[in-house]
C-alpha cells in the first residue's frame, strides 16, 4: 500500500531530508548537499519565503518511506513570465513506478488547487539551487552544485506524461597543449582591450573582491541571465545568501572581471574549488573529518567548478569571450588544477558552448527539465 503525506512533523522533516542520503548510501557518484542548508527551508524567515509558496511530500510503501517530492510556486518567475507554473524538485524515489506516480499525482493536485496550469522541473526556488534531472553521465563524478539521480528516474517521469523542455550539458575543460594558438589568444585579448578600452579588474583578497565587485556582478547577472530558462529576479535576501555561500570558497585566483575605462563591469566569471570529493560518502554534516577535507579542497584544489559567467549584452559580439577564455586557461596553467567543470550550460547557448571549443573539452553529463500541462 502506498500513501503520500504532506511533511508537517519533525519526524517527517527528518525523513524528507534523510531519504536520498539513505537511498544513495555507498554510491560513489552521489554528492550530498550540506544538511544544514537543506534544513533551512523548514525554518521561519527562509530566504525564499517572500517570493515562493511550497509543499514537501513523503511517500510511504507498506509504512516505510519510499520517496519524496517538493512542489514550488515561484511567484516572481510567474509574474515575470506571465505564467501559472508550479515547479517540482527534491524528487527521489525507490525503483517503483507506482511510488513516483503517487508522488506526482499529489504535487499535481496541489498545483491545480493553487490555480496553476503547468508543472515543470526538476527546478529549485531559484537557479542558485540544484536543478535538472541527470539523463547522461551516471558513471561520472558529480559536482557539489548539482544533484545525482538513478537512471530509472527518467523512465518514471516520462511514463507520467512529462516531456523534455530544455537540456543542459556539463563539460570537463582541460588546458590545451601550449601552442601558437594560445599566444594568438593572448594577442587577441590585448587587441580587444585596446580597441574597447578594457582591462582586467584586480583585488587583493576575497573580501576586497566581494566589496569591489558584488554590485557589478549582480547587475550583470540581471542583464545577462534575464532570458535564460528558469532564472528569477534577484532579491536582496538572495544576494546576501549568495555572498554568504561563496565568501569562504571564492578566491581572486579563480576569478576574472573585465572593466571598461569607467570601471564599469562588462564581463565576469568565477570558479570555486570543487567540494565534491570532500563530501562523497558523507551525509553532508559538518563533522571534524568533513571540515578537514573541505579545507584541504579549498586550499589545494585539483578541480575547480565554474559557477557563474556574465557578459554585458552590449559586448557579446565584440570578442570578449577570447579574453575570458584566456583567463580560464591561465587559471588552469598557472595552478595545480587538473581541470575545470562547467556545470550547467543550456544546450542551445551556443555562445558559451563555442567558448569551450578553445579547450580540450569532454562532455561528461546531460541534465533535463521536463514540463507537463495540468488538467
Amino acid at each position: 500500500m502506498i500513501t503520500v503525506r504532506e511533511v508537517k512533523t519533525r519526524r517527517e522533516r527528518r525523513e524528507f531530508l534523510n531519504f536520498p542520503l539513505d537511498l544513495y548510501a555507498g554510491n560513489s557518484y552521489f554528492v550530498p548537499p550540506f544538511y544544514a542548508d537543506e534544513r533551512k527551508m523548514f525554518k521561519p524567515g527562509f530566504v525564499y519565503s517572500d517570493c515562493c509558496e511550497w509543499i514537501c511530500l513523503n511517500a510511504y510503501k507498506d509504512g516505510k518511506i519510499a520517496g519524496r517530492i517538493q512542489g514550488i510556486i515561484q511567484k516572481a518567475a510567474n509574474e515575470k513570465n506571465g505564467e501559472r507554473r508550479a515547479r517540482f524538485g527534491h524528487f527521489d524515489a525507490i525503483d517503483d513506478p507506482k511510488v513516483s506516480e503517487a508522488l506526482f499525482k499529489a504535487v499535481e493536485k496541489w498545483a491545480l488547487d493553487k490555480g496553476m496550469d503547468t508543472l515543470c522541473g526538476p527546478l529549485g526556488f531559484s537557479d542558485l539551487e540544484r536543478e535538472g534531472l541527470l539523463v547522461e553521465g551516471f558513471d561520472q563524478p558529480q559536482t557539489f552544485e548539482e544533484q545525482y539521480n538513478a537512471e530509472y528516474y527518467q523512465h518514471h517521469i516520462e511514463q507520467l506524461g512529462f516531456v523534455k523542455e530544455v537540456d543542459w550539458t556539463e563539460s570537463r575543460l582541460y588546458a590545451p597543449e601550449p601552442s601558437e594558438d594560445e599566444e594568438d589568444l593572448d594577442k587577441l585579448t590585448q587587441f580587444i582591450f585596446r580597441r574597447y578600452k578594457l582591462h582586467f579588474g584586480e583585488s587583493k583578497n576575497t573580501k576586497d573582491f566581494i566589496d569591489r565587485y558584488k554590485d557589478g556582478i549582480f547587475e550583470l547577472i540581471d542583464k545577462s541571465y534575464d532570458g535564460l530558462y528558469g532564472t528569477v529576479p534577484f532579491t536582496d535576501r538572495m544576494k546576501k545568501l549568495m555572498i554568504d555561500n561563496f565568501r569562504l570558497v571564492i578566491s581572486p585566483k579563480y576569478t576574472a572581471v573585465i572593466l571598461d575605462e569607467n570601471e564599469r563591469m562588462v564581463c565576469f566569471g568565477f570558479a570555486i574549488p570543487s567540494l565534491a570529493s570532500a563530501l562523497v560518502g558523507t551525509r553532508g554534516r559538518y563533522t571534524p573529518r568533513v571540515i578537514a577535507r573541505l579545507l584541504r579542497c579549498i586550499r589545494h584544489p585539483k578541480v575547480i567548478d565554474l559557477c557563474l559567467i556574465g557578459v554585458d549584452p552590449e559586448y557579446l559580439n565584440r570578442g570578449i569571450s577570447a579574453a575570458f577564455a584566456s583567463a580560464i586557461m591561465h587559471m588552469l596553467r598557472d595552478t595545480d588544477v587538473e581541470y575545470a567543470e562547467t556545470n550547467l550550460n543550456l544546450e542551445d547557448n551556443y555562445a558559451i558552448l563555442n567558448l569551450w571549443r578553445r579547450f580540450n573539452a569532454v562532455q561528461a553529463k546531460r541534465r533535463r527539465a521536463y514540463v507537463k500541462r495540468l488538467k
